[in-house]
């Protein structure tokens, strides 16, 4: 059914707030308290959880590993936990230690994007692995003051080795802590965890070529998953409002399709983000190639870096020139300083192609090296005048102390040279 389809047929029910038909009820026999529309939540898988005479729902789907999601199977999400614990590359998304099973896809429907205590969760949900299948499961509040059944069903059977989210650090976990404070005294407490935000890691490989970062853009762009008679996440309030008013779950099952679909692409999307980390996607773009390098390179992590960034520095392209320019850095840390200036004297030749900024920050660095450390005076005082020349007309300009440096080098060459006594 379409998305126009599904909100006219709840159109009237939010004008009028009754329904249709009347609610069928079952009666738990050891509760005496009535669960409307039983038979069609058992039909979804879903079951109820008690505590006391409160229940929350649990919804239950189980793939095959062999099930494709997007680009890639279930079963390549174990093979890129297998390939980090079997590499020596070291990164914060790494799972090295880890078993496939100890990650724990997880993410939240929420009645608001804000924070703080007026924003409720009304689905909690996550996947793992268990043997040769992934088990998804969503933990459903029927109504807001089932919080301590939601709450004490979820912290009670899921295993929180290491989190893996899409902005759950800001958002999803945040949430749960603040919900989590109403009803401590009743439940489980949070455990600690390690947490692997897949937002970040989206954001430095692909806000290049995507308008914005969102886990549908993502998906559809990146990762090969296109979504059916998806309910958009922004209507996920008002059809669980109506839920909470009429019972009738039509509408949550499409809101439980979207949270599912969302939970399954966080399995693809490390498995994708992992595969190009480790070297492992044939299929990497030259500029992705540069993002991983140039991220090994923020970390330190120098051996992973160059690995990387070698492999795109034949060629003038922006993306060739931009490898050049962090793999000459990581030369210089390295005290490879033949080689860092040869780089930047590569990119020197792009003047005029290329990022101006760029060409003046290589004149500037082979300068220092040609001077301090391979004695080249000459061409150190050549490249100086240069960079001097080229600062004009940009934000260099506006930096009195970094003109002030340039004349202060150039000056010293010179003397160094005998040109000045």
């Amino acid at each position: 059914m379409s998305i126009k389809n599904k909100l006219q047929r709840l159109k009237p029910h939010l004008n009028t707030g009754t329904s249709s038909q009347e609610p069928r009820v079952s009666k738990p026999e050891l509760t005496g308290v009535e669960i409307p529309f039983l038979d069609v939540w058992a039909s979804e898988n879903v079951t109820p959880y008690w505590v006391d005479d409160k229940y929350c729902l649990i919804r239950e789907v189980r793939y095959p590993i062999s099930f494709e999601h997007g680009n890639y199977a279930f079963q390549d999400f174990l093979t890129s936990v297998h390939a980090w614990n079997q590499s020596d590359y070291r990164h914060p998304l790494s799972s090295k230690g880890h078993k496939a099973e100890d990650l724990f896809f997880f993410d939240t429907e929420t009645t608001g994007l804000g924070g703080g205590a007026g924003n409720s969760i009304f689905i909690l949900g996550y996947a793992v692995v268990k043997g040769a299948e992934i088990v998804l499961k969503q933990h459903i509040l029927p109504n807001p003051g089932a919080e301590v059944p939601l709450f004490k069903s979820f912290l009670e059977n899921v295993d929180y080795t290491t989190l893996v989210t899409y902005n759950g650090k800001a958002f999803d976990w945040p949430q749960v802590k603040t919900r989590h404070v109403f009803v401590k005294e009743h439940v489980p407490k949070l455990p600690e965890f390690g947490h692997f935000d897949l937002y970040h890691a989206s954001r430095r490989m692909w806000k290049h070529k995507l308008e914005r970062t969102k886990l549908s853009i993502v998906e559809k762009d990146v990762l090969g998953v296109e979504r059916q008679d998806d309910i958009p996440g922004f209507l996920a309030p008002m059809i669980y409002f109506d839920f909470v008013e009429r019972k009738d779950p039509e509408g949550m099952l499409g809101i439980l399709k979207h949270n599912e679909i969302d939970i399954l692409s966080l399995i693809t999307l490390y498995t994708h983000i992992s595969f190009q980390l480790l070297n492992k996607d044939v299929n990497m773009s030259a500029r992705e190639t540069y993002e991983v390098g140039r991220w090994y390179a923020s970390l330190g992590e120098n051996a992973q870096a160059v690995e990387s960034l070698s492999a795109i520095i034949d060629g003038s392209s922006e993306e060739n020139i931009l490898a050049k320019f962090i793999l000459a850095k990581q030369y210089k840390r390295e005290k490879k300083y033949t080689e860092a200036t040869l780089l930047w004297e590569d990119i020197m030749e792009a003047e005029g192609k290329v990022d101006s900024k760029i060409v003046f920050e290589s004149y500037i660095e082979a300068a220092k090296l040609l001077e301090h450390k391979v004695k080249d005076l000459e061409k150190a005082l050549a490249y100086t005048k240069r960079a001097f020349m080229l600062i004009e007309g940009t934000e260099y300009a506006e930096k009195p102390r970094l003109l002030t440096d340039i004349h202060k080098r150039e000056l010293r060459l010179q003397r160094k040279i005998g040109i000045l006594t």
